[in-house]
């Protein structure tokens, strides 16, 4: 163990890093509900909310392919660290082992939005869930990313799961059961 710290001292290329943080909330029907959805995720964020339609159509649900059913943000830099933190605290400051891909992702879901610091409740709006996701990369990820000649991330510089919950207990001091 000690020698992967001293590997990150020397190598900068090493060192992980929050990339992107997106909040989901899906309320499974268009229309009103939808907007204040929008709403809530606005106020939390700071950020304008994009919407997304369903996939296929559900009859049971009544709800019809191409139906804009859900709204998702995408925060990064300070942005993302500081809702990341809120979020957090929303669970107590614990997740799941499960939690963890092995591609170095993490999500997690709050009940009530209300859970979070620094909300208020506003009852013309009403009370969501939502699911927080983030990513942790490397320098160096660009290379799979870019346009003109993309290639491949090695095994070895990859973030996988141990790394990611050292990383999250050390930055952010969660607890992983």
């Amino acid at each position: 163990m000690e020698a992967v710290t001293e590997t990150v001292k020397e190598n900068p290329m090493r060192t992980i890093k929050l990339t992107k943080v997106i909040v989901h909330i899906a309320v499974g029907k268009s229309g009103e509900m939808l907007e204040k959805a929008r709403k809530v995720l606005e106020d939390l964020t700071g950020q304008k909310p994009c919407t997304r339609q369903a996939k296929r159509t559900l009859k049971e649900f009544g709800i019809s392919e191409g139906e804009p059913i859900a709204c998702l943000t995408t925060l990064r830099g300070e942005k993302a660290n500081a809702f990341l933190k809120r979020g957090l605290e929303a669970v107590s400051n614990t997740l799941k082992a499960s939690s963890f891909d092995e591609n170095g992702n993490f999500a997690f879901g709050v009940r009530e939005h209300i859970e979070i610091p620094g909300t208020k409740y506003q009852p013309e709006l009403g009370i969501f869930g939502m699911d927080i996701m983030s990513t942790l990369e490397r320098p160096g990820y660009r290379v799979k990313r870019r346009r003109i000649r993309p290639s491949r991330i090695g095994k070895s510089h990859r973030v996988n799961r141990e790394d990611a919950i050292k990383f999250v207990s050390d930055k952010f001091g969660v607890q992983v059961k």
